[in-house]
């Protein structure tokens, strides 16, 4: 019998052990033993894609004409139509020729502008806390050192910027910034981002703003885009959050053009781009918009989000596991309680779990995340009460 002997590269052994894959053993022991679980782990929404864009998909996969390869730097209209959406909602001006690019979703984005850009060695900024995508499937897969910004609770979770040393900064080739932030629900003032901005100036790096929570918020706060403070950089966004279209995966990232050809570039020998059919049906959402409030199916969403919201701190205030009020994202990011911090995140988790309740431990988005879980709020009023009262003999 013929066999090779496999040595896995040494990129692939940078990669962390995946934390959840524990986690995913013990729901399944549980839902074999019947246990009735609520999952408020997974940032998936859980309310459907908006009927007018389901309509145009519909219309759109019927045309002969979308059946074909699409282009990997995204179809024209649907370029135009992302800048349109930057004028209306930022007053941002945006050559759609040059300037915006599709993607496959957020996350291919926020991994492939590494590959353009980071050579082994360099040192790329990256959020911790933070979307696991930064640090793994773009800094270390080429080969690069990520170099920890803590968000810290004292700090707003805005990454301190003046305890960064400056042989880092000097070093560094990219900074990966994300507000709304996943997973703490923070969010990053217009003076803090030109703060940003102006060290990657004095330092001469990139910042790559990963901006897909952009709709989601609260209390009448409307998120900025970077790009409304310096263009000679790159924002992220995409459909999956903006109209519940995680499972289509269609975005853009839009910015600087020298940057947005080196992106357009490795796609090219990537991929064959987003389906010419999703694009059109996220471009008849994108027209949706015509003024800064924000449209009726997007505000739809964003109205039920809010009272789950609401529902999830007002019973967390109630049992005594106190937290304040995410103005932003559809996460709650919530310190464990007392007694639990000596066993960390993870075990308060497991904890929970026992009652059929899911969070996703801080840990598994950085060292700096431990003592913390994100709650999602992908589950209706109904249910996050009850998870509640579940929380609530667990920590009481």
């Amino acid at each position: 019998m013929f066999s090779i002997k496999l040595e896995y590269s040494e990129r692939y052994k940078r990669l962390p052990t995946y934390i959840f894959v524990e986690i995913e053993q013990l729901l399944s022991e549980k839902r074999k033993k019947g246990v009735d679980i609520i999952p408020l782990g997974i940032g998936d929404p859980d309310i459907p894609t908006p009927n007018l864009i389901i309509n145009e998909l519909i219309d759109q996969v019927k045309k002969p004409e979308n059946h074909q390869y699409p282009s990997s730097m995204g179809e024209e209209d649907f370029r135009e139509g992302v800048a349109n959406w930057y004028k209306t909602r930022f007053h941002v001006d945006l050559d759609p020729k040059e300037e915006i690019s599709n993607i496959i979703g957020g996350k291919e984005g926020v991994a492939n502008i590494a590959r353009a850009f980071v050579n082994p060695g360099d040192i790329v900024l990256c959020p911790n806390p933070g979307y696991p995508v930064y640090e793994n499937g773009a800094t270390k897969l080429c080969d690069a050192y990520p170099h920890s910004m803590p968000l810290l609770k004292e700090n707003d979770f805005l990454p301190d910027l003046d305890i960064i040393d400056t042989k880092i900064l000097k070093k560094a080739k990219l900074m990966y910034l994300n507000y709304p932030n996943n997973p703490t629900g923070a969010i990053a003032p217009k003076e803090y981002l030109k703060k940003v901005v102006d060290y990657a100036q004095d330092y001469n790096f990139f910042i790559v703003h990963d901006n897909p929570y952009s709709e989601f918020t609260f209390d009448d706060y409307i998120a900025p885009s970077i790009l409304q403070i310096d263009q000679n950089h790159v924002e992220i966004n995409s459909a999956s959050k903006m109209f519940n279209m995680t499972g289509f995966r269609c975005g853009w990232i839009a910015g600087n053009k020298e940057i947005i050809q080196g992106i357009r570039k490795i796609k090219s020998q990537i991929d064959s781009g987003c389906p010419t059919f999703i694009q059109r049906a996220v471009l008849k959402g994108l027209n949706e918009y015509n003024s800064q409030k924000k449209p009726e199916i997007v505000e739809k969403t964003v109205k039920i989000y809010e009272k789950r919201r609401d529902t999830m701190i007002k019973g967390l205030n109630n049992i005594g596991w106190l937290t304040n009020t995410p103005q932003a994202t559809f996460y709650v990011w919530i310190q464990i309680p007392d007694k639990y911090l000596n066993k960390g995140c993870m075990n308060f988790v497991k904890s929970l779990i026992e009652v059929g309740v899911v969070l996703t431990p801080g840990i598994g988005f950085g060292q700096y995340g431990e003592g913390f879980v994100r709650i999602a709020l992908t589950q209706s009023e109904h249910r996050i009460k009850e998870a509640i009262e579940r929380i609530d003999k667990v920590i009481n």
